[in-house]
Order: structure tokens, then C-alpha cells, then sequence
């Protein structure tokens, strides 16, 4: 298969050399995965190669290949190089939010949540264009491997950190802003039978705690946050703290970026 060739990016080509050069030491530190390493890192060009190396094999069944997997990706990236800006976007939230992620490798190689959301990103973009059986696919191993269940027709911003990811639950309508931080167990859900728009409208740099459960066609705001195990079933205000069974606004302004803060107590006048 030929090489995918990439406009120049600076973010692109920086992170791509940070992943080379992590890959280069771990390859000497462990040498009994350097096989592995060069397979999933070093023997490619550019990180467009090595992501759809990399989801290729993990999502391939003996009825699709990870061969056919590769050129269906990258036909994807072929008719829009945009979706590996978000990506990278995507990784660079894992690396500056996640205290457990050591490094490049560990999440472009191990995170299933960085893994899960690629996946969709991929999944979206087929579904955009007709090709709904093989988002569909995709969605089906997304969700065997991964834990994780989006559906194709949801949309995803950049800069998602799923953290933990297993359990993670987005219907058909829901949308997800720019920057935000999601933990596992989280359901973005549909209320009755409707077949219309029925799905929650996450804003920007929102953080949404573990098994949160947030329902119907309502919108949650800019820099918001959902306390864990809430249930969330009207509107959230930007820069609100909501908690409790049904949620409530939790007393004083939420900071600007919650979701970098990844600050899950109620005590968060203070900004950054």
C-alpha cells in the first residue's frame, strides 16, 4: 500500500517526532518488543501510516482484513487530511491530562480510549459518506474490543480524553464540543422512542465524571461540569456544577477549563 502524503503540520510533525524518538528508547530498553515497535512505529513515514497500522490490526476479523482495513482508511484521511489534525488533537489531551500516561507510546500503542475515539473519527467519516455498513462494522469492534459505543452518525470535536473509557455510551444524535474530558461509565442518551433529534449537545472544554448518565435533547455548556454518578435531565449552564439524582447546580461558578483541570470536587472557584 503506498504511503498516505500529509500537507506539512508543525503539531503533526512534532508529535510524530516525539513518537519516533520515545519508540527509539523503548526499542533499546526492551528488546524483546522491538519487533513490535518497529512494526507499529518505526517502519512507517508518518503518523497517518502508523495510526491506521495500528487500527487496522486491532479492529481486523478473518472477514476483513486489516489490508482492507488500511486502504479503506486511507481513503478516508486521502479525501480528508482533517481528521488526523483531531487525532493528534485527540493524543495531546491524553498526554497533558491523563497523570497515568507516561508517554507517546504507551497511549498512540495501549489507550483504548484514544483507540475507541479513532476509531469513530473513522467511522463518522464513512458514515458521512454513504458508506454506512462499515461504520457500522467499525462501531460493532469498537465496541467488542474497546468497551466503548458510538454511534457513527454522532459527532465528536477535537481534543476528546476518554479516560478509562470502558462503558462509554453516545447515541445517534449526541454531540461532543471541543476539548473536553470524559470518564468511563458515561451514558449520553436518548429519553422514549423519538427518532428525531434526541440526544444530549456537549459544549466546549466540558469534564464529565464516572457514570454520569446525561439524557434527552438537551445542551450542556461551555466549561460545565457533571459531578460523577449524576443523572443530568435539563439544560446545564456554562461554567456550572451540576451533582445529584436528578442533577442540580452546585453553589459557585465552575473554573474555565474543567475539563484540563480534571478537578472532579465541588470546591473549584479557583481557576488554573
Amino acid at each position: 500500500m503506498a504511503h498516505i502524503k500529509l500537507a506539512s503540520d508543525p503539531l503533526i510533525l512534532d508529535l510524530w517526532a516525539e513518537l519516533q524518538r520515545e519508540a527509539e528508547s523503548y526499542k533499546r530498553k526492551e528488546p524483546s518488543m522491538a519487533s513490535l515497535i518497529h512494526a507499529r512505529i518505526l517502519d512507517h513515514v508518518n503518523f497517518a501510516d502508523a495510526l491506521i497500522n495500528v487500527l487496522a490490526g486491532k479492529l481486523a476479523t478473518q472477514d476483513f482484513s486489516a489490508l482492507t482495513l488500511r486502504n479503506i482508511f486511507k481513503q478516508v484521511i486521502e479525501a480528508d487530511e482533517h481528521i488526523i489534525k483531531m487525532s493528534v488533537s485527540d493524543m495531546m489531551a491524553v498526554i497533558e491530562r491523563d497523570p497515568s500516561c507516561s508517554g507517546y507510546v504507551q497511549c498512540f500503542l495501549y489507550f483504548k480510549g484514544f483507540q475507541a475515539v479513532q476509531t469513530h473519527r473513522f467511522a463518522h467519516a464513512l458514515h458521512k459518506q454513504g458508506r454506512d455498513l462499515i461504520a457500522y462494522y467499525l462501531q460493532s469492534r469498537s465496541s467488542e474490543l474497546f468497551g466503548v459505543d458510538i454511534n457513527p452518525a454522532a459527532r465528536i470535536g477535537s481534543g476528546l480524553f476518554l479516560d478509562h473509557a470502558t462503558g462509554f455510551v453516545m447515541g445517534e444524535t449526541a454531540v461532543i464540543g471541543d476539548d473536553c474530558s470524559i470518564l468511563h461509565g458515561v451514558t449520553l442518551g436518548g429519553t422514549g422512542k423519538s427518532t428525531q433529534d434526541r440526544h444530549p449537545k456537549i459544549g466546549n472544554r466540558v469534564l464529565i465524571g464516572a457514570g454520569a448518565v446525561v439524557l434527552g435533547n438537551i445542551k450542556v455548556g461551555d466549561m460545565a461540569k457533571i459531578a460523577a454518578g449524576s443523572v443530568v435531565l435539563n439544560d446545564v449552564d456554562s461554567q456550572c456544577t451540576v451533582a445529584g439524582v436528578p442533577a442540580k447546580p452546585i453553589s459557585g461558578s465552575c473554573c474555565d477549563n474543567p475539563a484540563r483541570r480534571m478537578d472532579h470536587s465541588f470546591n473549584t472557584g479557583e481557576d488554573e
